[in-house]
């Protein structure tokens, strides 16, 4: 598998990325800057990675979405090339159209960095094919603009077709209000694009992809990508 990583001005976790990616895949990914607009054709997976691009102004992730190298991501998307963008990098796949919605500044105005429950929704993807549906797992999130949202056609949109990849829950995975870090939609933690190549998720899996680290839930969501690509 051949992956990418695109940093912007503000990207903290692009090296995060590219060490699970190495690790898993024996290959190191190629380090895009955000003023390239070319994606070699051979690249199976693109990373758009946490950070704060542009100091958050605006909204999170709305400059870094008018970046150059943005419209190369919606081409390769388009040609269904899987995308996945964490944190920030879920901010700008909404602030850019790939995927509905947008992120909202968590419900008690604050930065949130700890470990969350995530029931897992969905694993017929590339993304979480390694997982069981109702599958709780732990990752961790930091943000402060993770409050996701969607008007209610698109949160219909997204159950009836099997499109809410992550959900906030407790330790028994119960989804209810107590469980819900940011102020979430229905406590929604990622989302796929309508063809599931692409997935947005607040949650670090990088940041847990490692024993060493205190757990391997999030290597999971390479290993399955991975496999697609083998």
């Amino acid at each position: 598998m051949k992956s990418a990583v695109v940093v912007f001005p503000g990207s903290n976790c692009d090296r995060d990325i590219a060490v699970t990616l190495f690790k898993v895949t024996g290959n190191k990914p190629l380090m895009l800057w955000h003023n390239e607009n070319v994606i070699p054709e051979d690249i199976d997976l693109i990373v758009l990675p946490g950070g704060f691009t542009y100091g958050d102004y605006l909204r999170s992730g709305a400059i870094a979405s008018t970046s150059k190298i943005i419209s190369e991501v919606k081409n390769k998307a388009s040609k269904g090339i899987a995308i996945l963008g964490v944190c920030n990098g879920f901010q700008i796949l909404t602030e850019s159209g790939l995927l509905p919605g947008t992120l909202l500044p968590n419900k008690n105005l604050k930065f949130i960095c700890k470990d969350v429950n995530l029931r897992v929704e969905e694993n017929n993807s590339i993304f979480t094919k390694k997982f069981d549906v109702g599958e709780i797992i732990n990752i961790p999130i930091a943000h402060h603009d993770g409050n996701y949202f969607v008007t209610e056609d698109e949160l219909n949109i997204l159950k009836s077709e099997n499109l809410i990849a992550l959900s906030y829950c407790d330790s028994n995975g119960k989804v209810h209000t107590n469980s819900n870090p940011n102020g979430s939609i229905e406590n929604i933690a990622g989302v796929f694009s309508n063809n599931k190549r692409v997935l947005g998720m607040m949650p670090h899996p990088e940041r847990l992809a490692d024993i060493k680290l205190g757990g391997t839930d999030g290597f999971r969501f390479f290993s399955s990508l991975l496999e697609d690509f083998s």
